[in-house]
């Protein structure tokens, strides 16, 4: 696994098309949540909220993915996935075809709430 030192380093890596679709993804994210943390865990980009995993992408040989580290938040919005080829926690998606950022926003705002309740209930 390579090692980045940034998000900006791992994208500098990323072909120019995946590149500009991850940028979007990117902003997405941080629009939904301005306080969360970036940085690179398990080689891929990743947000953090309060040191909790939020949210996540990376890319593969045919497309690229966004991480949601929750298969609870993506079952909430699977009319909207319909289309995308999902993981347990993941959505794959095409470089020219970059997930909407309101559904974006939709997802990451899914993943806070679940994140709070979980820590309200520590």
């Amino acid at each position: 696994m390579k090692k980045y030192a940034s998000v900006d380093a791992f994208l500098a890596g990323v072909p120019a098309d995946k590149r500009a679709a991850l940028k979007k993804l990117r902003a997405a994210i941080k629009a939904a949540a301005p306080t969360a943390t970036e940085g690179i865990s398990y080689g891929v980009p990743t947000f953090k909220l309060d040191g909790h995993p939020l949210v996540g992408f990376g890319i593969a040989t045919a497309h690229c993915t966004f991480y949601l580290m929750s298969y609870a938040a993506m079952r909430s919005q699977a009319v909207a996935l319909k289309g995308y080829e999902l993981g347990k926690g993941s959505i794959q998606f095409s470089a020219d075809k970059p997930l909407p950022a309101a559904l974006v926003r939709t997802l990451v705002k899914a993943r806070i709430a679940e994140i709070e309740a979980t820590a309200s209930r520590r």
